[in-house]
């Protein structure tokens, strides 16, 4: 009797039911096993904001650690940071294939490019003669400029709004960190910069909840 009982329960599960039991076990999967951008856009918010905020109290009058030292801390998390979003890139792209594996891959080498081709052009110009009160914001103002516009990229290519703000934002951050002068840039790029990944982190944690 029991067993008929059991049988019965399991028959009475409904076509919407059982749609909906696969949906849940397939996300509970796809925590488990793939990457969240919540955590990726948190690490780069963490080391923007004590990795510049560090920059900031170490220069004048505050001067609280050499400069060399605060730089070497600073590109240790920026190493850190950049190990992190390979492998996210990495399992991005596990088990995706066609167009969107193409893409993917389009979009991380684009990264990449730009930033080479933005050294390049930088480290040129400062052999040039460029000023060296203006090296902090040639760089600062520059590397934010291209970071906006790869996220506003990645916003139209996976029609994300939040990704799509988020290079919005930072381009601003990136126009008021050169409004700001040295080494109130560094500043702007802790507090507003960092604040903005933090941000955008939390929101896209909500909304995946």
């Amino acid at each position: 009797m029991a067993e008929d009982e059991r049988d019965d329960d399991a028959r009475s599960m409904t076509p919407e039911e059982s749609l909906a039991l696969i949906a849940a076990q397939s996300e509970k999967t796809r925590r488990e096993i793939g990457p969240n951008p919540a955590v990726l856009l948190a690490v780069w918010g963490l080391v923007w904001l004590f990795g510049f905020g560090l920059v900031y109290v170490s220069a004048p009058p505050t001067a609280l650690l050499p400069m060399w030292a605060a730089a070497a801390i600073v590109g240790a998390g920026f190493v850190g940071a950049m190990a992190y979003s390979a492998v996210y890139g990495i399992r991005s792209g596990r088990g995706v294939r066609g167009p969107s594996r193409l893409v993917g891959a389009m979009y991380g080498w684009s990264w990449m490019i730009a930033f080479g081709g933005l050294t390049v052009v930088n480290t040129a110009l400062i052999r040039l003669g460029l000023d060296t009160e203006l090296i902090p914001l040639l760089w600062s103002g520059t590397a934010l400029m291209l970071t906006g516009l790869m996220y506003l990229a990645g916003g139209m290519l996976w029609q994300s709004r939040l990704q799509y703000g988020l290079g919005v934002w930072i381009i601003a951050c990136g126009a008021a960190s050169v409004l700001a002068g040295g080494p109130y840039n560094f500043l702007v790029l802790s507090v507003a910069g960092g604040g903005g990944f933090l941000v955008a982190s939390l929101v896209f944690l909500v909304r995946a909840r």
